[in-house]
């Protein structure tokens, strides 16, 4: 049986995937990808990515590129649940302001639905040297110390190949049959609804009543589901709960009864409708968390390991985030510039995030189920603390002694604790306004108070010697780079002459809020080692 040998095998080709190609790539690492769907998804499915999101495609040089291909509905800001559109608005979920979010981030939300997004992420990975291959099912996997032998079959042809990698990303959806090969369980509350979705065209300008709606949920007696605008004109999706234990299946949706449920969802019992198809599968809506994201060499990302109701659009960018935070640790363990347990922080960091991000979308998901909003009111975090705010506990950083190791931080008063997302800054370069960010993604920044003494040449020598991409960045009012009003202390945490090293993922990975001379450079040298795992 032909073999052949791959850095890293991607198994799944959706959005979760075809970034950490895209990602992998960035660093170096040109890696295999495999789907066994025979093209990307046709459906609109996943229709938002946060602002967080945002910033790593603008790390990778695609920002631009997505938000070309952003949704016609991508000013649409209201979110409600009803209980017709036509009726009773029962609440409106609170959203973030442009203002809000241009405080945090140079980023901001883009609506594209999956559809228009996996193509552009496919062209992508394959124009940075990934080898993509849709129509391509796994059959069999074998893990052992020195890397991993997948048995996969083109379905297109029907032949049988082997392909050898140092490592695994499992992308392969909710259901994830790679995860069940590993023996990797899952906890939660599984399967909470059943649905049907299908297209229809009406004119719902009564009904709206100038509202411009992401999505409206609808709760009454006689439907429960999703009414999604397509083109914010006259197309929309329809998403229909049905039940099992009381007998209902997907057969029942016959046109006549979608044309029934479209009415009642609406509150317009007249309402002159066409029904595009009713041949779409069922599918369900899930609550889930892998019981570990990792093995030795297989790392579990996206749907494959936490699965989430759709109420705040979480999912997809939760995926997303979970194979940017890999794919540095796996290019620098590739390489040679880190030991193996550097991965090991994958699960660490990842996992309580997760869980916490499936916590908040259930809660939303109960006002979406008849839940008034007042009863998860004290546990439900804003919408901008779960996009920017979320930290990790515990991994590859240099913890400070006292941090809290909460999962979540406020983003409108960022610590820059070390595992918490380096803080947005707007700084003055030669070349005009420059967001702090746009200096993180290849390596490691080292952010210098202009203060600083020159101990910060040892740690650029250490960083040299290691193998390890790092750029020293002097900030402040006489700097290169200057700040306004002493911002970088100020939002950064440091005094004059202190530091704070943020990792390639855009977290901080060590700082130190003061000092001049050898302990400085000596305590950034064994925090760089220690995150590369060369202590």
């Amino acid at each position: 049986m032909k073999q052949e040998q791959t850095p890293v095998l991607i198994v799944g080709g959706g959005l979760t995937g075809l970034s950490a190609a895209v990602f992998l790539a960035r660093h170096g690492v040109r890696a295999t990808l495999v789907e066994r769907h025979a093209d990307t998804s046709t459906h609109p499915k996943a229709r938002a990515i946060n602002p967080r999101t945002m910033e790593l495609y603008r790390a990778v040089g695609m920002e631009e590129r997505v938000r070309a291909g952003r949704s016609p509905i991508s000013g649409n800001t209201d979110l409600v649940h009803v209980e017709t559109l036509a009726g009773k608005e029962r609440v409106r979920m609170p959203n973030a302001s442009i203002e809000d979010i241009g405080r945090i981030s140079p980023a901001q939300w883009t609506l594209i639905d999956q559809n228009q997004l996996e193509p552009i992420l496919r062209a992508r990975a394959v124009e940075a040297g990934a080898d993509v291959r849709f129509h391509t099912r796994v059959e069999a996997v074998e893990e052992d110390a020195d890397g991993v032998l997948v048995r996969i079959r083109d379905l297109s042809t029907d032949t049988e190949s082997e392909i050898r990698s140092q490592y695994v990303i499992a992308a392969d959806g909710s259901r994830s049959p790679l995860r069940g090969m590993l023996g990797i369980g899952a906890h939660g509350r599984g399967t909470i609804t059943n649905l049907v979705s299908f297209f229809f065209e009406a004119d719902l300008d009564e009904a709206l009543r100038g509202r411009r709606i992401i999505a409206a949920y609808v709760n009454n007696p006689e439907v429960r589901g999703t009414i999604i605008p397509l083109d914010n004109d006259r197309r929309w999706v329809i998403n229909v709960s049905f039940f099992p234990d009381r007998g209902q299946s997907a057969e029942d949706f016959t046109e006549e009864r979608c044309i029934e449920l479209v009415r009642a969802a609406v509150g317009v019992p007249g309402l002159p409708l066409k029904i595009e198809s009713v041949d779409m599968p069922a599918w369900d809506i899930s609550a889930r968390l892998a019981d570990r994201f990792a093995t030795r060499r297989v790392f579990v990302a996206g749907d494959a390991a936490h699965v989430m109701p759709p109420t705040g659009a979480f999912g997809a960018s939760t995926g997303i985030q979970d194979v940017y935070n890999l794919a540095w640790k796996l290019a620098l363990v590739l390489s040679g510039a880190a030991g193996p347990a550097l991965l090991e922080s994958y699960d660490q960091e990842r996992r309580p995030v997760a869980e916490e991000t499936v916590r908040q979308a259930m809660l939303r998901f109960a006002v979406r189920e008849g839940k008034q909003y007042h009863e998860v009111a004290d546990e439900l975090l804003s919408e901008t603390t779960m996009t920017f705010g979320y930290c990790y506990r515990s991994g590859a950083f240099a913890a400070e002694e006292g941090t809290p190791g909460t999962v979540v931080e406020d983003p409108e008063h960022p610590s820059a604790a070390p595992g918490t997302r380096a803080p947005h800054l707007v700084l003055d370069g030669p070349d005009g306004p420059l967001p702090v960010g746009d200096l993180f993604g290849d390596g490691f920044t080292l952010l210098v108070d202009e203060a600083a003494g020159p101990w910060q040449a040892a740690v650029e020598r250490e960083a040299e010697a290691l193998g390890v991409s790092l750029k020293s960045v002097r900030i402040g009012p006489g700097a290169r780079l200057a700040d306004r009003d002493g911002e970088f202390r100020q939002r950064y945490g440091v005094l004059p002459g202190g530091a704070v090293l943020v990792r390639p993922d855009g977290f901080v990975g060590w700082r130190v809020t003061a000092g001049r001379s050898g302990p400085v450079d000596r305590s950034a040298v064994a925090a760089l080692r220690a995150i590369l795992d060369r202590a």
